[in-house]
């Protein structure tokens, strides 16, 4: 089975919500998940939710990340420096 770390859609229309997910790579956008690692509001482009831990799990584990996906966590990884 191979996972992905990738951006499952959520919220209504015009108002863009995304879920970041950990999900086997053959179901749908937003079918069945395996592990829920976060969210992220897309209108203000704040990440509201990040389980680093969940995310390095399932790296360890060898799954691929999307391009949104590494962009959200560098995005993550970088407000987390800024404030220690």
């Amino acid at each position: 089975m191979a996972v992905k770390i990738r951006l499952a859609r959520a919220g209504k229309r015009k108002v863009v919500f995304h879920k970041i997910v950990a999900v086997d790579s053959r179901k749908k956008r937003d079918g069945a998940v395996l592990d829920d690692i976060g969210t992220y509001d897309a209108r203000t482009k704040e990440i509201v939710r990040f389980n680093q831990e969940l995310y390095n799990k399932w790296v360890g584990y060898g799954a691929q990340v999307s391009d949104s996906a590494k962009k959200i966590y560098k995005q993550f990884v970088k407000a987390q420096t800024t404030q220690a």
